[in-house]
């Protein structure tokens, strides 16, 4: 390698607080940089300088203005958003962390935004403002009900629906169901509990209880929803690979005109009995290819919980084979 192939850049910035934001504020990432990109970093005060092959160089100075970016739009970078950057960079493209900052939800007064992490999360935030139905499919963590939720919320408060309507099979419970005290929807309330969680995660707690009060956002067991019409309505069925195949055909047949409707689960998590089939491992079948609906499908990648989680679910596939 001649003196030619080699390059040294300092990139400035306006503090060293905002330098220093740039990789989560640990310069032990900067190592994830270095084994990856080929380059040495160095941080100082308000810049940052790389040294190494030129074409390695040009590429850590893209992670670092894609950082740039999302912090200037008031992103907050933790090491899942570096990793990210130098994930895309080094593929030479992609969806970066600036344009997942670009797309901010909910944002109630006091309440963070809602910001897709992943870019699998980016394009199922993108096909659920495109299409009438979506599936997210794959395992927990990955957002796939929160952001459901969060897209839901945001198309509330722009009045493009008037009710967000949110459900799930309580197969778990079964024929113990008649030994809990109160009425049906009591019963099956804590199997809806993280339907609540997210609710007053995204919301603060009096317009939440307001939303709940006057059924702007029901809440509601899945047999409730038979013989129903929802209209102007956004439909969140959670847990979908506990429905059976003819509680999944009668929800998809719920849907009303200006409607939404989110189908979330992970068909390595089915809770039937031996024997009874998945709806949704049906409607994955039936429905491939039809207009208006669309698939994502989460990977081990996107899990946004703590980081064991995705060790636990790659420990658990390997087993599994």
């Amino acid at each position: 390698m001649t003196e030619q192939d080699l390059l040294e850049v300092r990139m400035e910035f306006d503090t060293p607080q905002f330098a220093h934001g740039l990789f989560a504020n640990d310069p032990k990432h900067l190592g994830l940089l270095e084994q990856m990109l080929g380059v040495k970093a160095m941080a100082r005060e308000g810049w940052i300088s790389l040294a190494g092959p030129a074409a390695a160089v040009e590429q850590a100075q893209a992670v670092f203005t894609d950082l740039e970016r999302a912090q200037r739009k008031g992103g907050v970078i933790e090491f899942r958003d570096f990793r990210l950057a130098v994930e895309v960079a080094a593929k030479s493209g992609g969806i970066g962390v600036a344009d997942l900052n670009g797309v901010r939800l909910v944002g109630s007064r006091g309440r963070k935004p809602v910001i897709p992490r992943t870019p699998n999360q980016l394009e199922y935030v993108r096909a659920i403002e495109k299409h009438d139905v979506v599936f997210g499919l794959g395992p927990a963590g990955t957002g796939k009900t929160y952001l459901a939720m969060a897209m839901a919320l945001t198309m509330l408060k722009r009045k493009s629906i008037q009710r967000v309507i949110l459900t799930r099979p309580a197969v778990e419970a079964g024929e113990a169901l008649g030994f809990l005290p109160g009425d049906l929807k009591e019963k099956v309330a804590p199997y809806l509990r993280p339907l609540y969680d997210a609710i007053h995660d995204m919301l603060d707690p009096g317009e939440a209880q307001r939303y709940l009060e006057d059924g702007t956002i029901e809440i509601a067991p899945l047999a409730f929803m038979r013989g129903r019409t929802l209209s102007r309505s956004f439909v969140i069925l959670d847990e979908a690979q506990n429905t059976t195949r003819e509680q999944m055909f009668m929800t998809l047949t719920r849907l009303g005109e200006e409607s939404r409707m989110v189908i979330t689960g992970d068909g390595s998590q089915v809770d039937l009995k031996p024997g009874v089939r998945s709806g949704l491992a049906e409607a994955e079948h039936a429905l491939a290819g039809v207009e208006g609906i669309a698939f994502l499908r989460f990977q081990r990648g996107d899990i946004v919980r703590h980081p064991v989680v995705g060790r636990i679910v790659e420990a658990y596939e390997k087993y599994r084979g």
